[in-house]
């Protein structure tokens, strides 16, 4: 009897009062996930100043610059480029300027068929050097036009290989000289050739305002992105 009486399933007496509250599993993850949130809030909140700047600067690589072979002007931001390559040019640190023609704009064909004459931002570019004090004759200029760094430094690459340049100079904005480095490092990686990189001084970005300015908000997230996908793509 006794045996029966200890074995049979005894339910608990209904008190009315509410039993323990079981955890769902969603809850065990969402606290130390908000914990994670409150405490780089936090972080952020304190060394936001340092954190920005660390940013900015992760995208300006500047070289002490030696004599060369060849300045390469990238493509965009005629003027703060255009008046680095000029100084560097009257410095007699190279002879000859290299600089690649720009996609052209939508339109600018309709425009040419109505004889319309707009300015290229390739010839806009040359004139800005020409009246800087740079000789046409040193001024070298892509076969085609590029949409990318990359396929300026493709063009680059075979103007080196023709003339057999041994070291080149690149100028370009403070944002852009990470990404200039790591895709012309790339394109020339199988030929000894010297590589430097000049980020202009005529441009405002500041690494430790930069977050500021509307304008370089959006060129520091810009620059991310495509670092972002450089080195995606580089994985593969």
């Amino acid at each position: 009897m006794w045996e029966k009486f200890l074995n049979k399933d005894v339910t608990p007496p209904d008190t009315g009062m509410p039993g323990p509250e079981k955890r769902s599993p969603r809850g065990r993850f969402l606290k130390p996930i908000l914990l994670g949130v409150i405490l780089a809030y936090i972080l952020v909140a304190a060394f936001h100043v340092q954190i920005l700047t660390a940013i900015g600067k992760y995208l300006v690589i500047e070289h002490d610059v030696s004599k060369s072979d060849l300045l390469v002007c990238l493509a965009g931001a005629n003027i703060e480029r255009g008046l680095a390559t000029a100084d560097i040019y009257h410095k007699g640190l190279a002879p000859r300027i290299f600089v690649a023609p720009e996609e052209p704009p939508d339109g600018l064909d309709l425009l040419e068929g109505k004889g319309i004459e707009y300015p290229r931002s390739i010839d806009l570019m040359v004139t800005l050097l020409q009246e800087l004090g740079v000789p046409g004759s040193a001024i070298l200029i892509g076969e085609h036009p590029s949409g990318s760094t990359k396929g300026e430094a493709d063009m680059v690459r075979d103007l080196v290989e023709k003339e057999k340049y041994r070291s080149i100079i690149l100028i370009t904005s403070p944002t852009h000289t990470r990404r200039t480095h790591l895709t012309f490092s790339k394109v020339m990686e199988e030929r000894d050739i010297r590589i430097q990189v000049v980020p202009t001084r005529y441009s405002n970005f500041s690494a430790e305002e930069w977050w500021k300015h509307r304008k370089y908000v959006r060129e520091v997230i810009l620059e991310y992105e495509k670092l972002v996908y450089y080195y995606l793509k580089e994985l593969r």
